[in-house]
């Protein structure tokens, strides 16, 4: 039970590192264009985190049943994993760089199902069809996505003066991080709910897979609650560094992002909402031309994206290994 217990709180502590880390996700571009100001945009944030968190299980049922057999589980297994996840969580936000928790927590349990068990232990056509698929589509429809978006609104105000423009979807842009922050909330905090639910399955405390309420609610707290604290590294990174951004810039890249997560949520997809975003903003700045985005930034993310998976992996194994042999 003591050790049930650990997971429980360590799931809680990845959840709350999630949503420091993912807090740029939601308000980076409408703090960056001075739609809001930081205060009100972390709160709000947190709050919509919150509320996102409360409308499907889909996600969860992924990560819990979709990645590793279920059935090989043990809590020590669930414990690496979310040590993994969490050590690259903390590396990428001290550098300021916006990886996925969600690829990291996935990552995570790999690395510790082959420790544990042996390669046998993963899913391996759940990872592609589920992760690795996603991984690659949902950037490349953000991208697309906003990129039309931004065509379209440009062709919509091509006769107006910029001043009133930039005036209108300044007072817009709150409404689409809004929706970002509701749509990271339905994504992103189910992948704690899924963890949480597979560690209490493996303890023999649940017979089936079926999420609690009190670990959805735990779930969307600690996300919240993350949120607040916010991670101005990474903010700093996508509100200023990828690309340049006005305020039609930042809704069409937040309305389309979010679109897409919402998406992949109703498919139960566990895609990375800090890539979609982030594909976005780079989606808007194409539209200008291709050197309005700064591709060297660009490229150190994606290097990032890349090495996520197994990175977490690999730190996942090792602490599988270390609390194998202390246990």
């Amino acid at each position: 039970m003591l050790l049930l217990i650990v997971i429980v709180a360590v799931a809680l502590c990845f959840d709350f590192t999630n949503g420091f880390h993912d807090t740029a996700n939601a308000i980076a571009t409408s703090v960056s264009t001075r739609a809001l100001s930081p205060r009100v945009a972390v709160a709000m944030a947190a709050i919509m985190n919150f509320l996102g968190a409360f409308v499907s299980t889909k996600v969860a049922t992924t990560v819990g049943k979709g990645i590793v057999d279920a059935g090989v589980v043990s809590q020590t297994l669930v414990l690496a994993a979310l040590i993994g996840a969490i050590a690259w969580n903390l590396i990428t936000w001290y550098f300021g760089i916006p990886s996925s928790s969600s690829h990291a927590l996935i990552g995570g349990l790999v690395g510790a199902a082959v420790a544990d068990v042996g390669f046998h232990a993963v899913l391996w056509r759940g990872v592609l069809d589920k992760v690795v698929i996603p991984m690659v589509a949902s950037p490349s429809v953000g991208f697309l996505a906003a990129f039309l978006v931004m065509v379209a609104l440009f062709w919509i105000v091509r006769r107006l003066p910029a001043a009133p423009v930039n005036g209108w979807f300044r007072r817009l842009q709150p409404l689409s991080a809004a929706f970002m922050a509701f749509s990271h909330g339905t994504n992103d905090a189910q992948k704690t709910m899924g963890i949480i639910t597979l560690a209490l399955v493996a303890a023999g405390k649940l017979s089936t897979f079926q999420v609690p309420l009190w670990v959805i609610a735990a779930s969307a707290l600690a996300m919240a609650g993350g949120t607040l604290t916010g991670g101005w590294r990474i903010i700093h990174t996508l509100g200023t560094r990828v690309i340049k951004l006005d305020p039609i810039h930042g809704f069409a890249a937040e309305t389309s992002a979010a679109t897409v997560i919402q998406v992949a949520t109703h498919f139960g997809l566990p895609v990375s909402t800090t890539h979609t975003i982030t594909a976005s903003i780079m989606g808007t700045g194409a539209t200008q031309r291709l050197s309005a985005v700064r591709w060297g930034v660009a490229g150190n993310i994606v290097t990032a994206w890349i090495l996520t998976l197994p990175a977490a992996a690999l730190v996942a194994g090792i602490a599988y290994t270390i609390l194998h042999l202390a246990g």
